[in-house]
């Protein structure tokens, strides 16, 4: 096996767009030994079609000079970008030993199969041919820098028994104001989850050693996954469609495996790009909440089952306020006030 070969997995679902810009990134990256992975989960706007026409040449990636992220993804790698492509029905038919030296491997899911469903898909591909320490799964609507998945491998090699490890991810919008330092907190006394030094600014950020010490998931914008936890805990769950994935693998490796956090990895992230969060000024798209409520639900069941009366209670008055706010905003509309 190749030392510190990584399979880089990226999930794209109709945002084509910020999938050839995160690819822009991550093709500068300074770790020599990796494949992309990219796994179209069922788009409906052309989005593999403009991956390859991009991977070829024929399409280049826009983005503004006045970007504080420019740099990261412009100019343009040099094309064309070798490149594979399968269906995921394929994939099953296809012989482990039939490796390619692609940089670059395309699947068509054929259907959205959510966010661990999709990922799985890569992962599978990675560990049919078995060739690498390390999967990093990463959203699509991330830039990277350079030395961001060298920073990750380094951070696992000195902590042996780390099974994943985050980055450093700050807001793409405000690169200099932390989303989430590695992952988050789940408070099970109060059924809540929080980002490790959300809005605090980057210069702010506590040390590796408080991050680790406090952290109980990664981040799914940017985290990266060793082998052996992959053979010994399994994929991601498929129960979940969207949504709580993250803490639900952290804890079914506890007691196996650590988590460990790469300050230097620094990943900026379009919080919300990749799920569309916003269908309308100040209220949540309604299949995301859906899917929120559902997978909260899910994960108390499976790990915290006393405390679904808490979250029963917490949905009712959750769709109440929605339901007063919608209200609320179609009279101001209504009148004119809007």
């Amino acid at each position: 096996m190749p030392l510190g070969k990584v399979y880089i997995t990226i999930l794209n679902w109709n945002g084509w767009k910020d999938t050839i810009e995160c690819l822009e990134s991550v093709l500068r990256n300074d770790h020599t030994s990796y494949q992309v992975i990219v796994c179209d989960n069922g788009s409906e706007d052309d989005s593999l079609e403009k991956i390859k026409s991009w991977a070829t040449g024929k399409l280049l990636n826009e983005i503004s000079p006045e970007n504080p992220l420019y740099s990261l993804s412009f100019p343009p790698v040099p094309k064309p970008i070798s490149f594979v492509e399968y269906t995921r029905k394929e994939l099953a038919a296809v012989c482990p030993a039939n490796r390619s030296d692609a940089k670059l491997i395309l699947i068509d899911n054929e259907a959205n199969l959510g966010f661990a469903g999709g990922n799985n898909v890569g992962i599978r591909y990675a560990l049919a041919r078995d060739d690498f320490s390390h999967v990093w799964l990463l959203n699509n609507d991330v830039v990277m820098m350079p030395d961001a998945l060298s920073h990750l491998v380094r951070r696992m090699n000195e902590k042996k028994d780390a099974g994943m490890c985050g980055s450093t991810i700050p807001y793409y919008s405000a690169p200099n104001t932390v989303w989430t330092l590695g992952g988050g907190i789940y408070n099970k006394w109060l059924s809540r989850s929080h980002s490790i030094g959300n809005m605090e600014p980057l210069r702010d950020a506590p040390s590796r050693f408080d991050v680790e010490g406090t952290m109980d998931y990664l981040a799914g914008a940017s985290m990266l996954v060793s082998r052996a936890f992959l053979h010994e805990v399994g994929l991601l769950n498929e129960e979940y469609f969207l949504y709580f994935e993250e803490p639900d693998w952290a804890l079914r490796g506890k007691g196996k495996f650590s988590l460990a956090y790469a300050p230097e990895s620094i990943v900026y992230h379009k919080v919300g790009a990749s799920t569309k969060l916003i269908d309308e000024p100040g209220i949540s798209n309604r299949s995301s909440k859906f899917h929120a409520m559902k997978s909260h639900l899910l994960f108390t069941r499976n790990y915290f089952p006393l405390f679904i009366p808490l979250i029963l209670a917490r949905i009712v008055f959750n769709v109440f306020v929605e339901f007063l706010y919608r209200i609320a905003v179609r009279l101001k509309i209504k009148n004119g006030a809007v």
